[in-house]
């Protein structure tokens, strides 16, 4: 399941730029079982290898906005390490299931962001700059706490709020999520949060993908992909909400069965 699980996330990345730590979180926690704090290591250090591979074909073609790259990494690294910091300090329970539920609702509503026409302004960026980094602050927050948000976020706000083309939004925002999966993976690395084997299954399937993803990238038209993906991305912050839920029901329910229990004892008494 985990060669499939990386070669389908893969192909996404290759192709949108999205996808990295929004497919893979859910789906190792879902499928796999990893604690969220393992998933989200995991996830960081698998989308790494992946935007590593991707970046020489965007890089190749130029289509790396270096300017406003600088800008948003500005902002991203700094609310990157508030994040990291965030998870770790409230996972103080492997696998708790709050930490899921946190998981799954950043992820559903960063992604909800796509489907929000609101009004869009192509010159922003290049008029007003000097807020990239401001903007880019919260991205980086929400990337460091669940592994998502870089494509994703990164994405609609560069599309949105930038003069680029579609091709040159994928390619900037790709090499942002790298920077940032690199940082992110030396900070789980050394705190163990990774799990080797489940990475090296994933990276079986994912880097041919993500040669496939960015070989079928100009052929594929990245607007109606993107919404695609924030579609399946809001599908799974759901289930990993239904899932924490879940659990902490399960985590109640034997307390209930005791008061239960001493309820009807004492009625016998």
């Amino acid at each position: 399941m985990n060669y499939v699980v990386g070669f389908l996330i893969a192909v996404a990345v290759g192709m949108t730029g999205v996808g990295g730590g929004s497919f893979t979180v859910p789906a190792l926690v879902l499928l796999t079982g990893l604690t969220a704090v393992d998933a989200v290591g995991t996830a960081f250090l698998f989308a790494g290898v992946l935007r590593a591979v991707a970046a020489p074909f965007y890089l190749a073609g130029k289509l790396i906005h270096s300017r406003y790259l600088w800008l948003l990494l500005q902002g991203a690294v700094p609310g990157l390490l508030v994040g990291m910091f965030a998870l770790r300090l409230l996972n103080r329970d492997a696998g708790n299931p709050v930490v899921i539920i946190l998981l799954g609702i950043i992820l559903a509503a960063s992604s909800s962001v796509t489907f929000i026409r609101r009004i869009q302004n192509p010159a922003f960026a290049a008029k007003n700059h000097r807020w990239l980094p401001w903007l880019a602050l919260p991205i980086g927050v929400e990337s460091g706490f669940s592994s998502a948000g870089a494509g994703a976020l990164g994405t609609v706000l560069l599309l949105n709020y930038s003069e680029m083309a579609p091709a040159q939004v994928v390619g900037t925002d790709l090499l942002f999520g790298l920077v940032l999966a690199l940082i992110g993976s030396v900070f789980h690395w050394t705190s163990g949060s990774i799990s080797m084997p489940t990475l090296f299954q994933l990276l079986v399937g994912g880097i041919p993908g993500v040669v496939l993803g960015c070989l079928l990238a100009p052929k594929v038209p990245a607007k109606k992909l993107k919404m695609v993906v924030a579609l399946i991305a809001i599908t799974a912050g759901l289930q990993l909400v239904w899932s924490g839920g879940r659990t902490l029901a399960q985590k109640h329910s034997p307390n209930a069965e005791k008061v239960m229990a001493r309820v009807g004892a004492g009625r016998a008494h």
